[in-house]
């Protein structure tokens, strides 16, 4: 059975097929670059004020955990977008990888709220 495939047409003429799941991990990689993206962003404010504001020296380790953590999302998420993109014969280990990941980050989120 054929897997399921939505056409696009770009403005050129041609016709671009486009998997689900292709859609699926390229909204993970951009959440998940965004939330890098942020997180950077933020442990660069925290260390520039950390002499000022006390509070946030003792954020700065967690926050660096996360951080590090969805960059190493993030690439996950870009491997498997371009193993997708590409139908690369890797891609269902780069697609394992990735939900892996997601899944375990979900668990680690539910252990820290308790």
């Amino acid at each position: 059975m054929p897997r399921p495939q939505s056409r696009a047409v770009c403005h050129n003429g041609l016709t671009i097929l486009v998997r689900p799941l292709t859609v699926l991990t390229g909204i993970v990689l951009g959440s998940a670059a965004a939330t890098t993206f942020g997180l950077a962003a933020t442990l660069v404010v925290f260390a520039v004020l950390a002499d000022e504001h006390p509070q946030f020296r003792a954020e700065f380790p967690q926050l660096a955990a996360y951080l590090a953590v969805f960059v190493v999302l993030t690439a996950l998420a870009a491997l498997g977008f371009i193993g997708l993109a590409k139908q690369r014969p890797w891609r269902g280990w780069a697609q394992a990888a990735l939900w892996l990941a997601l899944a375990a980050l979900a668990v680690l989120y539910a252990l820290m709220r308790r």
